[in-house]
Order: C-alpha cells, then structure tokens, then sequence
C-alpha cells in the first residue's frame, strides 16, 4: 500500500466525527468503522471491543465505545456548529458530484445547521426554500440558485479548516 493510501485510511476515523456529531453517521455503522480502523493501523483496547460488537448491539454501548476509542486514540470531537459547518460543506460536494439531488439535498438539512461564512449562509438559505407545494415552474430556477450556491461553497471551503484540530 503506498503512502497516500495509507493517509486516507488513517483519517477514515477522525473523518467519522464530525458525522458522528451531525447524527449522520449510525451507531449501527460504528463497529465495522472500528474494524476497518484497525485494519489500517489505528488501536486502542475500546476501539478493539467495538470492533468486536455485533452490528444489532445496544446502540448507547456502540457511541460509549466510539467515544472512549476516540478519546483512547487523541481524536477528539468536534463541537455541533462545526460538524454542522462540515455537514453543509459534504451535502454541497455530494450534489455537485451528483450524488444526491437538490430535492434529497433539502430533506437531509436539519433545522439545527448553522452557517458562519456567507457562503455557508447563502448555501443554507437557498437549499431552506425548497418546498414540497413549489409549483413545476419555481422548481427549475431553485435548482440553478442551489447548484450554484453549493458550487461557490464547495470551491471556496477546504475540508480541514472545518476539522477540530485545525486552526479556524
């Protein structure tokens, strides 16, 4: 396995937090993440015993044991305003890559996101004007504005400023 590999692997779990902390991320999921975890070189005894969880375990035990490996291994959390920062920052990538579509993009915002840059700002309030009841006409123009408000959010925001251990 070459260098690069490697990198992306072992950032695979320090990745996985701010999901975590968006509540994107299930507990149901967290097991097998430790396991790849350990496949990539990362350990600690906590992140051991959630690999080792069977996927239908206690959904309360799954999170104690992601956050203790976390803990076990210097990862630590991000705050919600920045995992909801980096929320804004995934959904926009995923539809400039036409992973979801502007309508799914809508149903996965949660009320509780905030935005600090215009560009978060502009992205938010764009994707909150999507509505069901939006008559055939007003849909096509919406989905111009957000593609490119994601568009100017996704090409002015770097991942890793988002991350906590990176300086704002």
């Amino acid at each position: 396995m070459d260098h690069t590999d490697h990198t992306d692997h072992t950032d695979r779990l320090q990745q996985s937090t701010w999901r975590y902390v968006a509540e994107v991320l299930p507990p149901e999921e967290l097991p097998m993440l430790a396991a790849h975890a350990l496949v990539d070189g990362q350990d600690s005894p906590a992140l051991r015993e959630l690999a080792g969880l069977p996927r239908g375990s206690d959904p309360d035990e799954i999170r104690e044991r992601y956050v203790q490996a976390l803990h076990e291994l210097g990862i630590p959390l991000p705050d919600e305003e920045t995992a909801g920062r980096r929320l804004l920052v995934d959904l926009a990538t995923a539809l400039t890559k036409g992973e979801l579509s502007p309508v799914e993009l809508a149903g996965r915002l949660s009320m509780t996101l905030a935005a600090r840059t215009p560009q978060e700002t502009r992205f938010l309030s764009v994707a909150a004007h999507y509505s069901r009841w939006m008559s055939p006409h007003e849909l096509p123009p919406w989905e111009t504005a957000l593609h490119t408000a994601a568009h100017t959010l996704t090409t002015s925001t770097t991942p890793d400023p988002l991350m906590p251990d990176a300086p704002d």
